[in-house]
């Protein structure tokens, strides 16, 4: 078998793959990271907390928590299912926000040295590429038909 073959039938098999690869990939990470906030035994609890204690002040930190918790169940969630693509984007950019704050308000948690990441730095960095996956499953989409506004 020539190599070019080879290559078609392996670039055809992995763009058969890929999108539902990508969304069983990222509902693993949200839902198992989620249900460990949930259940009270997340390893990210203490830069969790240092950052609610900047920012949100206004319930308690466990309370707050198990809502985290439950809104990162709910993005992976809906990232299985077709048709919430845009929503479950949406809710993913509201969370990488969130996510992406401790690099800048709990620095010294977030980063050893000027562009030498922490394990947790490290951590929230390699988010990049979840949004990189997000970004391949809504290159997928239809456009909406031109009847929706």
């Amino acid at each position: 078998m020539k190599i070019r073959i080879i290559d078609i039938k392996l670039i055809r098999f992995f763009r058969k793959i890929s999108e539902p690869f990508a969304r069983i990939g990222i509902f693993v990470i949200f839902f198992w990271f989620g249900l460990l906030k949930v259940i009270d035994m997340s390893p990210a609890s203490p830069l969790v907390q240092a950052l609610f204690e900047r920012t949100m002040p206004i319930m308690s930190f466990s309370v707050f928590m198990v809502l985290f918790g439950l809104f990162e169940i709910l993005i992976g969630v809906l990232f299985l299912i077709k048709r919430y693509e845009r929503i479950v984007i949406f809710l993913l950019f509201l969370h990488m926000i969130t996510t992406f704050m401790p690099l800048f308000l709990v620095s010294g948690a977030t980063w050893s040295g000027f562009l030498v990441p922490t394990l947790e730095g490290q951590y929230i960095i390699k988010n990049l590429m979840i949004i990189a996956v997000a970004i391949g499953i809504a290159a997928h989409l239809h456009p909406l038909p031109k009847n929706q506004k």
